[in-house]
């Protein structure tokens, strides 16, 4: 690698020059919120154990995230096992103190009991957590999910379904959440984030009005959700900052899904209007096309917008994906930026040949920075620089076997192992069905699950 004789900054425009206006919450303000561990465990097929819950929640703290969401505690005794563990293992200093763990319950008192029931077993208290109460403020979901709930809550029949207008479904929406965030702080729970799902698609002048009334009730951060995945920046510059001002300093999550693969840039837009904390999951994984992933997220924010997060880990990227990976069962593309397998191996000979004189005319991503590995692999498009590159990193070996390195030698080495590539060119089907059988395999399917009904189960 050459040194340049001029700065960096002179021989080319840094992405930053471009996004150095916008204004963003102070970095130690900023709040990694990871949601792996359950939103992300709702990915078809994935399941992690209480102890895989907590090997994660461990692995997470010590790279430095601000708040963990380990558990949906009314969805089982496992779930239960998770929150118990995690509560624990930071009461022992396994997980750190600093650290917000959070519960998920929906709008009532039972999923709020049982939260605080799991946290009695271990001689914890209600306020040892978060929780997180499930509202909407998108009247899709308010008539036509929880319709039914709300009139039978309100002492209406189900039979005015249909015909009973969004007015009221909205108000008795309004009352259900508040009612549970005010039992859950008589409960002695005093952080209590309330959440609304399909938030991106919800009316913008009820949302204000629901999110005041949550804050009444005693909600301490709203969760802002794009559920579907849906928002743009536009719409995101549309819902945030009247969001953001109705909220009046009370801090906000984006919670984006990646249905478009827009989500790390609309969190990162979301930010720039106020939202202090980023809603990601690991190595992206989450329903459907998955949530907001936490490596896409942190280095946008620092590598294009100049915003670095005190006392993250990002060296540790690359040993998280594996972590998650191996207790998911789910691998991500090797060329998934930043912490893909191959996102920092080379073989073409013009790239190869850039980065040799120096990494940045390819590479804005330094891959020690994120815990990868630069490495060169030999085929079809290979260069004679690579190849003499790697024969010099081993140049004492080659010389204890007597041989030396010659331009005649590198050209030979290139040629063979161009011929081999060629060669071994051939259909990949069977890699392909074995990795498709085994994915496939990780949860019950449809067939198995009729399967096990006509036997009896």
């Amino acid at each position: 690698m050459i040194k340049f004789n001029e700065p960096l900054s002179k021989l080319i425009n840094d992405p930053k020059k471009f996004t150095k206006h916008l204004k963003f919450p102070k970095p130690d303000k900023i709040r990694i919120y990871d949601d792996t561990l359950r939103d992300g465990e709702q990915m078809p097929g994935v399941i992690f154990s209480p102890e895989k819950k907590l090997h994660l929640a461990k692995f997470l703290s010590k790279m430095g995230v601000h708040t963990m969401d380990v558990a949906f505690p009314v969805n089982g005794e496992t779930d239960q096992k998770a929150l118990q563990l995690c509560v624990a293992a930071q009461k022992k200093g396994e997980i750190r103190k600093d650290i917000e763990i959070l519960a998920m319950c929906r709008s009532n008192t039972k999923d709020i009991d049982v939260v605080i029931n799991t946290l009695a077993k271990i001689g914890a208290k209600p306020d040892d957590v978060s929780i997180l109460v499930l509202s909407t403020i998108s009247d899709l979901h308010i008539k036509y999910k929880l319709g039914r709930t709300l009139l039978k809550r309100e002492g209406k029949s189900e039979k005015d379904w249909m015909k009973t207008p969004l007015k009221f479904y909205r108000e008795a929406n309004t009352n259900l959440i508040c009612d549970a965030i005010k039992y859950g702080r008589s409960k002695g729970i005093s952080r209590i984030e309330f959440a609304s799902e399909d938030s991106s698609r919800g009316n913008i002048d009820y949302g204000v009005k629901w999110a005041r009334a949550c804050v009444k009730a005693g909600g301490t951060r709203m969760c802002f959700s794009d559920t579907c995945g849906v928002f743009t920046p536009e719409s995101v510059d549309y819902y945030i900052p009247k969001m953001v001002k109705a909220l009046n300093g009370v801090p906000m999550t984006a919670h984006f899904h990646n249905d478009f693969g827009m989500s790390a840039l609309n969190t990162v837009r979301a930010m720039s209007h106020g939202a202090s904390y980023m809603g990601v999951t690991a190595n992206g994984i989450g329903e459907r096309a998955g949530n907001t992933s936490l490596h896409q997220t942190v280095m946008i924010l620092k590598d294009l917008y100049g915003v670095e997060i005190p006392g993250f880990r990002y060296d540790m990227l690359h040993e998280l994906r594996q972590e998650v990976e191996k207790a998911s069962g789910i691998c991500i593309q090797p060329h998934e930026p930043i912490i893909g397998e191959g996102v920092f191996a080379h073989e073409s000979g013009i790239h190869t040949a850039g980065i040799l004189i120096h990494p940045a005319i390819y590479q804005v991503i330094r891959e020690e920075e994120v815990g990868g590995k630069r490495r060169f692999v030999f085929g079809k498009h290979s260069g004679a620089g690579a190849v003499e590159d790697v024969l010099k990193q081993n140049e004492k070996l080659l010389k204890a076997g007597g041989i030396e390195i010659t331009d005649e030698l590198i050209m030979k080495a290139l040629n063979k192992v161009k011929a081999i590539r060629e060669s071994t060119a051939r259909d990949y089907l069977d890699i392909v069905d074995d990795y498709y059988r085994k994915y496939k395999n990780l949860g019950i399917s449809e067939e198995q699950l009729l399967e096990l009904v006509l036997k009896g189960l």
